[in-house]
């Protein structure tokens, strides 16, 4: 397809499609929010949205500004707090979570808390929120990022959100379900899963127009790269229709 898509485009509907059937589904604020309403529109519309503040189910007919927002409530089967739906991670019943960051290593350990050192930080940035406790207790976690070579480090300047820690073991060591982790780092360069065994990035797709070494020059560390390395499709125009038109026509996260 010739029409043209913002990077903020391809991350959502990339993300969209790792939605099917009646999973439930944790969602933070903007790129996972745009997604889950598209898949709910297209691919997935028994999807169950989980919001932080206790929405739960909402219809997604009109975007959320925030996890706290009415608009999270809006048609949802519940209206809990904030204890309840951590509870409900808890208890194994959310199958999915998005989560973004700031940096991210190569076992998917998420920093937002700070950039530099801790007590005299470059920046301060929003913290964990219900972030930890997403990247802990859901089944699998999907992360979105633009891919930047500051983004993408070797060691975090804090950790915020675990993923697998130093490696194969480590989630279990620190007292977490063994099933639980990363799934797949999306990115408007492409697409990553984990090796089971070593727990490491690996890249097995690439976004349209992406070559393997710019995905190389904008990742600080080394990375495996699937034998199978796909490529891809670009948003279609159904997608991007739907996503400008229904999802987002005010242009509040896409523009």
């Amino acid at each position: 397809m010739s029409e043209r898509y913002s990077a903020i485009e391809m991350l959502v509907c990339l993300s969209a499609r790792q939605m099917k059937g009646r999973s439930t589904v944790f969602i933070g604020t903007g790129m996972p929010m745009l997604a889950a309403a598209l898949a709910k529109r297209l691919y997935a519309p028994e999807l169950l949205p989980v919001f932080e503040f206790g929405g739960v189910g909402s219809t997604l007919d009109k975007l959320p500004l925030g996890v706290g927002e009415s608009r999270t409530f809006q048609r949802a089967f519940a209206a809990l707090g904030i204890c309840d739906v951590m509870e409900t991670a808890q208890r194994g019943l959310i199958h999915d979570g998005f989560l973004g960051g700031a940096q991210i290593d190569p076992y998917g350990n998420l920093n937002t808390t700070v950039i530099g050192p801790y007590s005299r930080p470059k920046a301060r940035l929003p913290g964990s929120g219900g972030g930890n406790d997403v990247g802990s207790l859901c089944w699998r976690t999907i992360i979105l990022m633009r891919h930047e070579k500051q983004r993408f480090v070797p060691k975090l300047d804090f950790l915020t959100t675990p993923g697998y820690l130093d490696g194969p073991g480590a989630r279990e060591r620190a007292g977490l379900p063994a099933e639980t982790g990363p799934h797949r780092v999306i990115t408007d360069l492409g697409v990553f899963d984990f090796e089971p065994r070593g727990k490491r990035m690996r890249l097995i797709s690439l976004n349209p127009g992406v070559r393997l070494r710019d995905v190389e020059a904008s990742t600080g560390f080394p990375f495996p790269v699937s034998r199978r390395l796909a490529r891809n499709s670009a948003p279609t125009r159904l997608e991007l229709e739907t996503l400008r038109e229904k999802v987002d026509p005010g242009r509040v996260f896409l523009a």
